[in-house]
């Protein structure tokens, strides 16, 4: 059953992404036309962005919570593994070093790869300032936040489950594990619909997903997340113009 939440959820949250798009472009006094060319810009509107990711984050959280409704035992945070130790923040090495070995994974392939780094500036749009700021903040803190949530809190949960019976041990449990963390890794990589990008996304979320089934908890995952997504948002800002526009940095 948390293995069906965690379907619905991704569902629910792509057709609210839509729904808060439209809401978005209406407010923003967008016609449909409009709209369409926005969304398949390779530098979207501020107000696009934002609104498709809180559009996400509805299946996200609400499938999480759901599961632990009906199928766990109500306690949220402990359902889903909800937790921070200190020895957490070693995610910090991690996700800098995701982000190195990631690089070293394409670095053969880079001039071959055409706009390597599109899905990056498509996800910053064209904010500049306050809004790069504010996606800048929904990227680092809130992404990862409910991403680990959603993959790390329900769907490995579920895939372990399912991949691992109850009869199973040595052997068979452990082929059971690396099974679904394998698998979760991928469907990470895939749910981003970034294509180029998709071999380090899912070596990536195996890693988060290895991190989460040792510590039994997110804590150390989500910094990683997070850390691994704000060398990226630093890196974006330092080639460009999206914190002070005035000053022309390239």
């Amino acid at each position: 059953m948390w293995l069906v939440y965690a379907v619905a959820g991704f569902v629910v949250g792509q057709l609210t992404a839509v729904v808060f798009a439209l809401v978005a472009a209406l407010a923003a006094g967008k016609t449909s036309a409009q709209l369409q060319a926005i969304s398949t810009s390779a530098e979207p509107a501020e107000w696009y962005v934002v609104s498709t990711l809180l559009g996400l984050w509805v299946g996200f959280i609400g499938a999480p919570w759901l599961a632990s409704r009906t199928q766990g035992t109500r306690r949220f945070l402990r359902d889903l593994g909800v937790r921070f130790r200190w020895r957490d923040l070693m995610g910090i090495l991690i996700g800098i070093g995701g982000q190195i070995l990631v690089g070293l994974v394409y670095l053969p392939f880079r001039h071959d790869i055409h706009n390597f780094n599109g899905p990056s500036q498509r996800l910053t749009g064209a904010s500049h300032g306050g809004g790069f700021i504010v996606i800048a903040v929904a990227t680092v803190v809130f992404a990862p936040a409910m991403e680990e949530l959603f993959f790390r809190g329900l769907l490995l949960k579920a895939l372990v489950r399912i991949m691992t019976p109850l009869r199973a041990a040595g052997r068979a449990r452990t082929a059971g594990v690396v099974l679904a963390v394998i698998a979760d890794g991928l469907l990470f990589g895939l749910a981003h619909g970034e294509w180029v990008q998709l071999a380090g996304l899912a070596l990536f979320g195996i890693v988060l997903a290895g991190i989460s089934y040792r510590t039994g908890r997110l804590g150390m995952n989500a910094v990683a997340h997070a850390s691994f997504n704000l060398v990226a948002i630093v890196s974006i800002a330092m080639n460009g113009s999206v914190l002070f526009p005035s000053l022309g940095f390239h």
